[in-house]
């Protein structure tokens, strides 16, 4: 048997800000056991599908970006969740949308982690 992800860790300078607004993105939970403050935080995998992220408090980062997403809309397009995201406070780093409807966006959350919008599947679906 294969490895299996657990977790996905993400530095930070503060785990509880930064989980509760990837929270709103991914419409995720943080754990019963997370505060304002505690040196970390976890955003609970829905119904135990997928990996937890785990956000860790850090004295000094790794590199530019502890952490790369790449984000696929369940249920709008593209367009529609980089409005949604950057409403929430997401910066615009890049837009690699091209002519034809394909690229991604490449945003950064609130500590300036990037990370990129894909197509839906429906989107590249029609496309096809």
């Amino acid at each position: 048997m294969s490895a299996l992800i657990h977790c996905v860790t993400v530095e930070s300078d503060d785990p509880y800000t930064l989980a509760t607004w990837w929270a709103q993105v991914l419409d995720r939970t943080l754990h019963d056991d997370d505060h304002p403050g505690d040196p970390e935080a976890v955003l609970v995998a829905p119904g135990g599908h997928g990996p937890d992220l785990l956000f860790v408090e850090v004295g000094e980062r790794h590199g530019k970006g502890a952490f790369h997403i790449d984000l696929q809309p369940a249920d709008r397009t593209r367009d529609a969740e980089v409005e949604r995201v950057l409403g929430l406070g997401a910066a615009l780093v890049a837009d690699r949308r091209r002519p034809d409807g394909t690229g991604w966006v490449v945003l950064a959350d609130p500590e300036g982690n990037e990370f990129c919008v894909c197509r839906g599947a429906a989107e590249r679906s029609a496309s096809a």
